[in-house]
């Protein structure tokens, strides 16, 4: 697909000549990020060769998510926080649901199960529903007749800190201590000698870079087209912003999976969400008290929280016994493609 790289400077060409035309732009960043994605997934694939699949999946979902926390303080900026936290939520069950599910259909065809550590994914699923008892509290206390907004906001904060102190531990758990959980079972023999680290590390930064620029031009573009369809600012933050977000780990997570490396997959898949939930969004409120008109506080739309609970909770069901199949992949995305349907037909008010 590099020759889909023509679309690169199309893109940025359309932005700056005909800012008018958003869906013509839509579609040639949409597009120039696909060979992008690939890069990024070749890169991740070998890091992970040397370096395991826990840091393979994890410096993946970093990069990956860098394009989601420089859209997202652009919006803080601009005051869009109920944009923020659509695309936060639609990026957790994006990556549970989408990614993950994509990934077990795909390696599962042609095969009649899969396998990962079991110990490892449920650390990671115990991890994601800690991010969801996170978002309900908060919600759960502004409904509460006697919460001020300043109140709000300092609860959101104190937990914040709890979260990033939560995650830091956990990548201590999952690189130092317990690494062994998250290596994964790709045999020594299939490794070849392999891209040198800086080489992979270097093209894998060079085409997150790209994606940043190319997903700020796609997001600029993506509402007032999907807004002359007639979706709604949530659906399209839940949904479309967040499966373009998306766009690197997906082709990463297929292409591990079609190779038989889960673990892989799911370090990529699971651990994303993970990062999301316990470090994009508690750094987002923490910046927004200094960036944007108002600060921002972690009380997500009812619907919202639902629905990354919901997440987590079907993903502990299909990850506990270290297997995976095609229908499992099925399950979880049935289960993103209701989702899509309730907030297609039953649009959320976004708060104010």
């Amino acid at each position: 697909m590099t020759w889909l790289l023509v679309f690169f400077p199309i893109a940025i060409a359309l932005e700056f000549l005909a800012p008018e035309r958003p869906l013509l732009i839509f579609i040639a960043s949409s597009l120039a990020i696909l060979p992008l994605a690939g890069w990024m997934g070749r890169a991740t694939e070998q890091l992970a060769d040397r370096m395991g699949e826990g840091v393979g999946g994890l410096l993946n979902a970093t990069f990956g998510n860098a394009a989601e926390l420089i859209i997202a303080l652009a919006a803080l900026h601009a005051g869009l926080q109920d944009v923020v936290k659509a695309s936060i939520a639609g990026s957790i069950v994006g990556n549970v649901l989408l990614v993950l599910g994509g990934a077990m259909l795909a390696g599962g065809l042609g095969r009649s199960e899969q396998h990962f550590n079991a110990a490892g994914a449920r650390a990671q699923a115990t991890m994601l529903l800690l991010a969801a008892i996170a978002l309900v509290l908060p919600a759960a206390f502004q409904v509460a007749e006697n919460t001020s907004a300043q109140s709000l906001i300092r609860l959101s904060v104190s937990i914040s800190i709890v979260l990033l102190v939560v995650y830091a531990l956990y990548l201590v758990f999952a690189l130092v201590t317990h690494s062994a959980l998250f290596t994964g079972a790709y045999h020594e023999e299939e490794k070849g000698t392999g891209v040198p680290v800086g080489r992979s590390a270097a093209v894998l930064a060079g085409a997150t870079a790209g994606i940043v620029w190319m997903s700020e031009i796609l997001v600029g573009a993506i509402e007032p087209t999907a807004h002359e369809f007639g979706l709604s600012n949530v659906f399209v933050g839940v949904f479309v912003v967040a499966i373009l977000g998306n766009a690197a780990e997906h082709a990463t997570a297929i292409t591990a999976a079609l190779k038989d490396r889960m673990d892989l997959a799911l370090s990529i898949a699971i651990g994303s969400s993970i990062q999301v939930a316990l470090f994009v969004a508690p750094v987002l409120v923490l910046a927004s008290l200094f960036v944007g008109p108002a600060p921002m506080d972690l009380a997500f739309p009812a619907g919202l929280v639902l629905m990354v609970l919901l997440s987590a909770v079907i993903m502990s069901q299909v990850a506990e016994d270290g297997r995976s199949d095609w229908l499992k992949g099925v399950q979880l995305l049935a289960v993103y493609l209701v989702f899509g349907l309730a907030f297609f037909f039953l649009p959320t008010q976004a708060p104010a």
